[in-house]
């Protein structure tokens, strides 16, 4: 058997990694607008077709996205990013739920195991913001304050690739969380079971982190089901 000479890179090739690194990395962050077309060929020293070709890669991929008369934005942090997005994209709301319901009960159990006291400083931080959504009745802000608490519900499980994947989802939690708030009229409860959620983790009471997943998980199903 013969091996033969691996190719070097070609400048489309370069162009796509160095862009992948930039956003990858958080300098290109997601939902903003890529520098002008001129500045990143003076950057990359390239022709403008390479750099267009390397954009129009990319775009493919997932990672970028053209708005017709707007420009070129940053779609997702990664490839993988990117697949999950589009195989949520054809999935139901409850399928989502569902693989919610997985990631968040292997999380919370996690992190009431794994959480330190810069977790927990966290994890009251994002609490304390969707009381105050909630008591303001800002449904919006509540939201995304729920959205906050979740992540850092994840990061205190102190498992890499957990959070990639749950960060991965966010745009889609997004839309479920929107859903699921929209059809209840009960935002005080909400709130309750996840202020049980973080005592619990808080206390490193694991059994109660899972059963209180498995509680709202299992509500919001019920207003799906309505």
């Amino acid at each position: 058997m013969t091996i033969s000479k691996t190719n070097r890179l070609s400048l489309v090739e370069q162009v796509v990694s160095q862009i992948e690194s930039l956003i990858e990395s958080g300098e290109w962050k997601i939902g903003n607008q890529i520098p002008p077309e001129m500045d990143l060929i003076q950057q990359f020293d390239v022709s403008r077709n390479t750099l267009r070709e390397a954009v129009r890669s990319l775009v493919y991929a997932g990672l970028l996205v053209t708005k017709q008369g707007k420009g070129t934005f940053v779609r997702s942090s990664s490839a993988l990013g990117a697949a999950i997005e589009r195989r949520i994209q054809q999935s139901s709301i409850l399928e989502t739920l569902e693989v919610r319901h997985a990631l968040e009960r292997e999380g919370a159990q996690l992190a009431a195991l794994r959480r330190n006291q810069e977790d927990i400083e966290q994890l009251r931080f994002h609490i304390s913001a969707c009381s105050r959504a909630a008591e303001v009745k800002d449904i919006k802000a509540y939201e995304e304050a729920d959205i906050q608490l979740h992540k850092s519900i994840m990061v205190s499980s102190h498992n890499d690739l957990l959070i990639d994947l749950y960060e991965h989802m966010e745009h889609s939690l997004h839309e479920s969380i929107h859903q699921i708030v929209e059809m209840s009229s009960d935002v005080n409860f909400h709130l309750n079971i996840h202020c049980k959620l973080i005592d619990a983790i808080i206390e490193q009471d694991v059994n109660r982190a899972i059963e209180t997943v498995n509680e709202y998980i299992a509500q919001f199903k019920k207003s799906l089901s309505k």
